[in-house]
């Protein structure tokens, strides 16, 4: 049997083949990689509820005028009722997962209420709505069908880059562009 390697802090780029509409298209950061399994949050599909809003429906004060044009995402099938914030590193929260020395995953509210209150808050976020799981072996058994491409991850694609650039930009990563993938999968399976 193979070594197990984690993907911790890795991107999972939904190649040309992927056949879940669930995952097509999208790029995933992986939070947590064990050998019984993964987690990790779609950060290339947003949806258009703002964060103000979502704050307003579970009775937090915003103070920061900029949350009306941020925009939650959606992370994944799995708790969609939850919500999710991947965050640069300022301080450790109720529900704090560390990820790597700088990104962290925070599920409990206090941390909403920091970025509402917009004092002590992360200056970088991600807000989702649920997030992507696998069980034990489900992801190695999705990698050695070619339905994911892996990248080391890049904190300024998930932070800084547009959202409808990130997919392309994960993918400069392995030195691939959109035109080459979809070249590839046109021709996948053919000898």
């Amino acid at each position: 049997m193979a070594e197990f390697v984690s993907y911790k802090n890795h991107f999972l780029i939904a190649a040309p083949n992927m056949k879940d509409p669930t995952f097509a298209g999208t790029v995933v950061y992986i939070c947590e990689h064990t050998k019984s399994g993964a987690m990790g949050i779609v950060i290339n599909r947003s949806i258009r509820l703002s964060v103000e809003a979502l704050l307003q429906r579970i009775g937090i004060e915003n103070k920061n005028p900029a949350l009306k044009e941020v925009f939650l995402f959606d992370g994944g099938p799995v708790q969609v009722e939850r919500g999710f914030v991947l965050h640069q590193a300022n301080r450790k929260y109720h529900s704090t997962m560390v990820v790597t020395d700088d990104i962290y995953l925070s599920t409990s509210r206090d941390v909403l209420e920091s970025v509402g209150a917009n004092e002590d808050a992360p200056k970088r976020f991600l807000l989702s709505l649920g997030y992507s799981g696998w069980s034990e072996g489900q992801l190695e058994d999705e990698l050695a069908v070619s339905g994911w491409l892996i990248a080391p991850a890049d904190e300024t694609i998930i932070f800084d880059t547009p959202v409808e650039e990130r997919y392309e930009k994960a993918l400069q990563l392995l030195g691939i562009d959109a035109v080459t993938l979809e070249a590839w999968g046109e021709d996948a399976g053919h000898a």
